[in-house]
């Protein structure tokens, strides 16, 4: 067995921006939608804080020892679109029947991963399909760029313009540049919310599971379909399309089991992260794809940082003005939707038409009893796919009309019988 490179000859500081930029994305966007989740559940402080401690810390420690021990970048999440949802579904049950249904949710997601039945599943949809799928996830994120300049040109066009020249001049260290630039720009012009947490330690808070039917139905079963759908099937699509051939087994099993041990702390879902990931996994993280998983230690360092100085920490990201990430996020993930494009688009004409069935659903946004697009889109552009290439029942032909080729041959036609038929 070949010796593995030792970590510290595989540092670079690209890499390790590109992990901190992808925990820096989450906390400032879709982290919001975790605490109003919280806020939906009707929690205190202390309970808030300990389910910010439970996420980071689960996203921390998996994405350190899977990356580690894989040596890909493995990043991961909360599940947003399963924050999204509880937002809605929290209302009428107590916080431990929630608590029930996350830790339910999550030993199903296990069982699913360990026993390679999810792998399977995902194995039997078009490569183009998961391409289309990754990319009406991700080129949202490009396009919303459009809009955050519209409202802070300053500080949206010194953070792409600096990107674009040192795409140009230092191809490596482009995103980095782009972040120090947003950052000063950002500072300059006062644009920095204030901050009112004070650098404290956040603890953890038990609660005691309770398992309550109607709770798993409109809590566990619909956190557990988006989670899969929405999060680990582009997650591992993902880290396909950037050349890396992910563990399924292991990648959703592991992180799914540590998800199920903090469920009574407060984590709803963590799982391979998708969005943010593609800041990591992509050539602006480092253009030698075996020197990424860096990103996936620095991305695993800031989430434990962020889980044990939890207000403090995420009052600063938040700080940050929220065009200058959107800026911040849209330049570091072109490379990745570039990617992810050009594969939905590498079929034949049908395989191209169920494609952009999936980008189209995908993007569209669309909420069907509480299941987001990109499950949908999933759904749809496999649908699309069978059904254009399910060859369509053959009339039955009369036995003189047949051919050795079908072996069934009539004794008295000739050869030269079958032949008009077969030029």
């Amino acid at each position: 067995m070949t010796a593995r490179r030792s970590v510290l000859r595989d540092l670079s500081a690209s890499a390790l921006v590109a992990g901190v930029i992808s925990a820096l994305v989450n906390y400032s966007g879709p982290f919001l939608i975790v605490l109003e989740a919280t806020r939906a559940a009707g929690l205190d402080k202390a309970e808030t804080a300990s389910w910010v401690w439970a996420v980071s810390i689960g996203n921390g420690v998996c994405s350190i020892a899977l990356s580690l021990f894989t040596r890909i970048p493995v990043i991961v999440a909360w599940s947003t679109p399963g924050a999204a949802l509880l937002i809605a579904s929290l209302g009428g049950f107590s916080f431990s029947d929630a608590v029930g249904a996350f830790l339910v949710a999550s030993v199903a997601a296990a069982v699913f991963g360990y026993t390679g039945w999810f792998g399977w599943l995902l194995d039997r949809v078009p490569a183009p399909v998961l391409q289309a799928l990754l990319a009406g996830i991700l080129l949202p994120f490009v396009t919303t760029a459009g809009g955050a300049f519209k409202a802070a040109p300053v500080l949206v066009g010194s953070v792409v313009l600096t990107y674009f020249v040192g795409k140009r001049l230092f191809d490596r260290y482009a995103v980095l540049a782009a972040l120090v630039v947003g950052i000063l720009v950002a500072a300059a012009t006062g644009s920095f919310k204030t901050m009112t947490s004070g650098l404290s330690i956040t603890g953890p808070v038990f609660t005691m599971p309770t398992f309550d039917l109607a709770a798993m139905v409109s809590i566990g079963l619909p956190l557990f379909i988006v989670t899969m759908a929405s999060q680990n099937a582009p997650g591992l699509a993902l880290l396909r399309s950037e050349g890396y051939q992910p563990d399924d087994r292991l990648l959703v099993g592991s992180i799914s089991t540590v998800s199920a041990l903090l469920a009574p702390f407060g984590n709803h879902a963590i799982n391979i992260a998708a969005i943010t990931a593609a800041i990591a996994t992509g050539p602006e993280s480092h253009p030698d794809r075996n020197r990424r998983y860096v990103a996936g230690l620095s991305a695993g360092a800031a989430y434990l940082l962020v889980g044990v100085f939890g207000g403090f920490l995420v009052d600063g990201f938040q700080s940050i003005p929220s065009e200058t990430i959107t800026a911040l996020a849209a330049v570091a993930l072109l490379a990745s939707t570039l990617t992810a494009l050009k594969g939905a688009m590498s079929g034949d004409a049908r395989t191209g038409a169920a494609a952009l069935t999936t980008l189209a659903v995908t993007m569209s946004g669309v909420v069907l009893i509480g299941v987001g697009s990109a499950f949908w889109g999933l759904i749809a552009g496999s649908a699309v796919h069978l059904l254009l290439n399910t060859r369509a029942p053959q009339r039955s032909r009369p036995a003189s009309a047949r051919t050795e080729a079908d072996g069934a041959p009539t004794p008295d036609t000739p050869d030269t019988a079958a032949e008009p038929a077969n030029r």
